[in-house]
């Protein structure tokens, strides 16, 4: 099977659709957990499948890195390494390099930096990027770009002619889409006019699905919102619309509003280390006194293993103790929380019912903010 993606309803700019891999279907809107070094930290790949998952994130810096992308492709690709037989979406490894490595030097044909690892000298370029995520098998791939500070015109400028470059150098590395799609990524920080800019240069590119990035690296929610705006209808319609990075189930509903059709972001699994768990209310930390004896689940409506089976007192018990089985079950009520988020907003799609959803979600959610 090749990659393609239908367009099944709207809701005014909110859309539902399906994406088709060779490894199967995602229902749109989606949300991608993040798995970082090719596993879903705390969570097992059985588990992701019993919440509804069908597509997750590894990271392409992390895995040239450790344990290298020729090896994952020398026993069978990402998917048969990570046990997981579902679609695959990899990043091009841009953010981590801008983010994570100590850069020594940043030009137009690419960067050169120093892992985070042991201090050895890399050089990833477009070109390379586009191997590495060839070797790693993902279903979705990522045209490498750079990722700059939103509100600084003056190097949002500069990174929007580099990652348009770069997008060209990407699609003629990787110019057959029938077992892998390469997405391309619009930059332009807060500025509607280099959104544009970006957005016309790469429609010509013809990639089969367009992400927004840049965003939540900075600005204020309503900046992000704003510009979302603006940015999403500048990507074609028949294309699936990526807003990278983003995962708080506030900026989920609002950015589903927009046009969004796919997410992905740690933050479930990360806040789930620390204690901190997403309910309908808000989040709440299991560690605080309040839950020590409260012999209800964290969410009676909520389907996942953890609240099927367990109390807010156990759970803080495991936190408090520092038991390792706390990271498993926050993150696994973490992440079904915001796939049946995702689930709601889909079949609010087709009923023609979505702003109701997300006005009443939004006003529990955030009334103890």
């Amino acid at each position: 099977m090749t990659f393609s993606f239908e367009l099944l309803a709207q809701d005014g700019g909110a859309r539902a659709g399906i994406i088709h891999t060779p490894h199967g279907d995602i229902p749109t809107p989606v949300f991608a957990p993040v798995g970082t070094a090719a596993t879903v930290k705390a969570v097992l790949p059985r588990d992701l499948r019993e919440m509804g998952a069908s597509l997750v994130l590894s990271n392409t810096y992390h895995l040239y890195l450790r344990p290298g992308d020729d090896l994952v492709r020398e026993i069978g690709g990402l998917h048969r390494f990570m046990a997981w037989d579902r679609p695959i979406l990899t990043d091009s490894g841009g953010f981590q390099v801008f983010s994570l490595a100590q850069i020594n030097k940043i030009d137009d044909d690419g960067v050169t930096f120093r892992s985070h690892i042991d201090g050895s000298k890399h050089r990833l370029t477009p070109e390379k990027s586009m191997q590495i995520q060839q070797n790693l098998g993902a279903d979705i791939i990522m045209a490498f770009d750079q990722c700059p500070p939103p509100t600084d015109r003056s190097i949002v400028e500069r990174a929007v002619a580099r990652t348009s470059a770069w997008a060209a150098r990407c699609r003629a590395a990787h110019p057959d889409d029938t077992t892998q799609a390469l997405f391309g990524i619009q930059q332009g920080g807060i500025f509607e006019d280099l959104r544009a800019q970006s957005s016309a240069f790469l429609a010509d590119l013809d990639f089969p699905g367009y992400a927004v990035g840049g965003l939540a690296v900075g600005e204020t929610k309503p900046q992000m919102y704003a510009t979302l705006d603006y940015a999403t209808p500048l990507l074609p319609a028949h294309k699936p619309r990526y807003l990278m990075g983003v995962g708080a189930p506030d900026d989920l509903a609002e950015a589903v509003l927009r046009g969004i059709d796919m997410f992905d972001c740690v933050l479930p699994t990360r806040i789930a280390r620390h204690g901190t768990v997403f309910t309908h209310d808000g989040t709440t930390n299991i560690r605080n006194a309040e839950h020590a004896r409260v012999e209800t689940p964290i969410d009676v409506t909520c389907s996942c293993y953890c609240c099927q089976n367990f109390s807010r007192a156990y759970l803080r018990h495991l936190v408090k103790a520092g038991e390792l089985l706390a990271h498993t079950l926050l993150s696994l009520h973490n992440i079904r929380f915001l796939i049946r988020h995702m689930e709601a907003m889909r079949s609010a799609i087709f009923e023609g019912s979505l702003r109701q959803y997300t006005e009443a979600f939004l006003r529990r959610y955030l009334a103890s903010a």
